[in-house]
């Protein structure tokens, strides 16, 4: 069989595993008393099993022993570092860490994955050459590890979204892989996506489980780790740029909520009510839509970011490829045209609906003769929404 059918089998093997072992992850999570407690990132009211982490986790690890054993230094370390941090995650699950103490469990995961290998040592800037970090390769991808742990982490915030932006992230990474060559940081990633998949059947709204903090740095550290083996560990001109592209949506959710707490001078860690999930919600979506439009913006910039890889726009003697440079083109605007609806659901409607309320407080009319006048209940913020079925 080729290299990408047994990962296909990989995939499908840790999407059997982690959907069979999702119920029982829920079931153990009941009897050690690891349940959701009402949170201001998320929507949720409480009272729903956490720990579907470790469901993906016997995914991860079985399917990569039956496709990619034996493994690799690199691999070896990225199995580890994956158990370390799922541990760190679900003590956290159930007896809500401070903060400082998960940081310091996300980086010992990093390191251990940074000391097998998995690193960045260079990277190659188009027009300029490689670049090379030195003595900084090793502390810069603990840094980066860890970011990408917490950036899933933070985007982890309603029925379904961080399994499925992972998914996408995922299958993104391990197309980018196998063009380079990557075939062992291709199957991780296809495996990571399978597992995702596995626990989304239970965790797509109404969720009768979450992944909680063992299942979002588990994918975080996947992700970063198949992201340095399989893209950024190369010679590939805008290697360093893939990951970025790729988590565009998540990046931008998490730079977005952290600034806004540093404006205002709030612990950064600290959960609130500002994600992109909250916002949508705020303007009328249900969460299954919230969800549906934040995947449809991942996978147009994931797509788009994978397409840099295989439609050049310019030649090797740098002049213009008409054909290549049309078709990036009208990528590039789809994507565009996607960030810009985004856009218009957060702020414009946001707007709009604000000035109904005014008008409406201030005893006039709405501005179009077909606007409902919303209910005094419906202007407020709403609450956490009620929690899903167990």
């Amino acid at each position: 069989m080729s290299a990408h059918t047994d990962a296909l089998l990989a995939g499908l093997v840790a999407f059997g595993v982690t959907a069979a072992l999702t119920p029982l992850a829920g079931a153990f999570a009941r009897g050690v008393g690891a349940i959701d407690k009402p949170r201001g990132r998320g929507f949720a009211a409480g009272g729903v099993p956490l720990l579907g982490g470790l469901a993906m986790l016997v995914g991860v690890v079985v399917a990569t022993f039956l496709s990619l054993a034996p493994f690799s230094e690199q691999l070896s370390a990225v199995v580890e570092a994956a158990i370390v941090i799922t541990v760190v995650g679900a003590l956290d699950d159930r007896f809500d860490l401070l903060p400082g103490v998960k940081l310091v469990g996300q980086v010992i995961a990093a390191v251990i994955a940074v000391r097998g290998g998995v690193v960045v040592d260079h990277v190659t800037i188009p027009f300029i050459g490689p670049l090379n970090f030195g003595w900084t390769s090793d502390p810069l991808t603990v840094l980066g590890l860890v970011a990408v742990m917490n950036i899933v982490n933070f985007s982890d915030g309603v029925d379904g979204l961080a399994g499925g932006i992972s998914a996408i992230a995922a299958i993104a990474f391990s197309i980018v892989a196998f063009d380079l060559g990557r075939v062992e940081a291709g199957t991780l990633s296809v495996i990571t996506a399978g597992a995702a998949l596995g626990f989304l059947v239970f965790n797509f709204a109404p969720a009768s489980i979450y992944m909680g903090d063992a299942g979002a740095n588990l994918l975080g550290l996947l992700l970063g780790c198949g992201a340095v083996l399989g893209a950024v560990k190369t010679q590939a001109v805008l290697a360093l740029a893939f990951p970025f592209l790729i988590l565009a949506v998540p990046v931008l959710d998490t730079a977005f909520v952290v600034l806004k707490r540093l404006k205002y001078r709030q612990p950064f860690y600290e959960a609130d009510r500002e994600h992109f999930h909250h916002r949508l919600s705020r303007v009328g979506l249900s969460v299954r839509r919230t969800v549906l439009v934040l995947y449809g913006w991942t996978f147009a910039v994931a797509s788009l970011a994978v397409a840099t890889r295989f439609i050049h726009a310019f030649n090797n003697s740098g002049k213009v490829q008409t054909g290549g440079a049309v078709l990036l083109g009208g990528l590039f605007l789809l994507t565009l045209a996607a960030s810009v609806f985004v856009v218009y659901v957060l702020e414009i409607l946001k707007f709009e609906r604000h000035g109904r309320r005014v008008r409406v407080r201030m005893g006039g009319p709405p501005a179009h003769p077909r606007e409902s006048v919303p209910a005094p209940a419906a202007t407020a913020e709403p609450g956490p929404a009620p929690a899903a079925p167990r």
